[in-house]
């Protein structure tokens, strides 16, 4: 019964010329008519969430050192992001002076809130030491190369160098001034002599104060290095302070224009310090003198001070006084010593040279001027620390 049924449809709709499709994808379509379409709705477009963070690319090299005392500029970085492009990359963390490793960190962070960062090392170590300077030449601004032969043959005293202002017998050199005596045949001023040395006037001049030098002295037979002053008043061709007094018509002769001999160490008489006064009543082998034994006055610094005011001088080595001079009567005889002085630094050298001295040096650590009777913690008028 039920398959004669379903026939019976079949028949009965082939008949009426009825045809029913249907077409999957949500359209149903009727034939045999005018009928329309049905069309569903378009799915919404979904956006992917971005969960990649920014790269970052940091300039020059990941790990860097420095010495103390330099200057550290740091090169930065850069960021890209697949979203966003280019994003700032923040830099933070400080580089110190101290001895360390330290760390500069970079972040960045793209418009979704992804972060990323990326960091540089940095490590500070010890400045290396100085490479100690060559010679430099004397501030010229101080002091004068005093060259010339006062007389065109020779110095006072028999002394038998050339002084000359070349750098081999002066220089700068360690925070150092060396003044260099060297045996060898040089020619100056049509004159040949066998050895040369340096001697410098001060192109400061002073009345009273106290004066301290530091040195180390030079040794050996005919060796004769000195720390003195003459007036600047002296009639002395060739001296820094000459063509002053010869202008103005003031010059006078030695001893008249008094001499203060702070230190002299001759090698003949090793370790010996002598400190003297020339003036007219008193010039030549001067009675004004005196001093004292210093055992490493060759292998040790040591600081030759002289205390001047009116009344009187004060001779000492290290602090350690070894003459006054305060003469009762004081004129131009006996106390020439009421005008400007300027100092000589020289190293002289005798007829009776040893034969095996080829170069010694007076070495200098400072030399320092200050007002009289001035504190022990009083800053110098003048002075000369040899650190050019």
């Amino acid at each position: 019964m039920t398959m004669k049924t379903n026939w019976l449809r079949s028949n009965a709709l082939r008949l009426s010329g009825l045809t029913t499709t249907i077409i999957f994808g949500g359209l149903l379509a009727c034939g045999g008519g005018g009928g329309g379409s049905i069309q569903s709705s378009p799915e919404p477009i979904v956006t992917p969430t971005d969960t990649t963070p920014p790269v970052i690319t940091v300039i020059g090299s990941l790990n860097l050192t420095i010495e103390q005392g330099s200057s550290y500029t740091d090169s930065g970085a850069k960021a890209t992001d697949a979203v966003d492009g280019s994003v700032t990359a923040i830099t933070s963390g400080t580089i110190a002076d101290a001895v360390g490793v330290y760390t500069i960190t970079y972040t960045a962070t793209d418009e979704s809130g992804n972060s990323a960062t990326a960091t540089r090392t940095v490590t500070v170590v010890a400045a290396s030491p100085a490479t100690p300077a060559g010679p430099q030449a004397i501030d010229s601004e101080k002091w004068f190369h005093q060259t010339r032969l006062p007389d065109g043959n020779g110095w006072y005293n028999g002394e038998i160098q050339h002084y000359t202002n070349r750098i081999e017998n002066s220089y700068v050199s360690d925070g150092t001034l060396k003044i260099v005596a060297i045996r060898e045949s040089f020619t100056d001023q049509d004159r040949i002599k066998q050895f040369t040395s340096a001697r410098l006037n001060s192109k400061y001049a002073f009345t009273y104060g106290r004066v301290d030098v530091r040195a180390k002295l030079p040794q050996g037979f005919g060796t004769w290095p000195a720390i003195w002053t003459l007036g600047k008043n002296i009639d002395e061709n060739g001296g820094y302070w000459q063509p002053q007094c010869a202008a103005d018509n003031s010059c006078v002769g030695w001893p008249a224009c008094g001499e203060i001999d702070i230190m002299e160490h001759w090698g003949n008489n090793q370790n010996y310090i002598s400190s003297a006064l020339h003036t007219p009543s008193s010039s030549g082998g001067t009675v004004n003198v005196d001093g004292q034994y210093i055992a490493t006055a060759s292998t040790e610094f040591h600081v030759y001070s002289l205390d001047w005011n009116a009344d009187r001088m004060i001779f000492s080595v290290d602090g350690v006084e070894h003459y006054t001079y305060a003469p009762n009567d004081k004129n131009s005889a006996t106390w020439p010593f009421d005008a400007d002085q300027y100092l000589l630094l020289n190293f002289a050298i005798e007829p009776n040279i040893a034969s095996s001295f080829t170069k010694d040096e007076m070495e200098v650590d400072y030399v320092r001027v200050y007002a009289p009777n001035a504190s022990s913690s009083a800053s110098p008028v003048w002075a000369d620390e040899f650190n050019n």
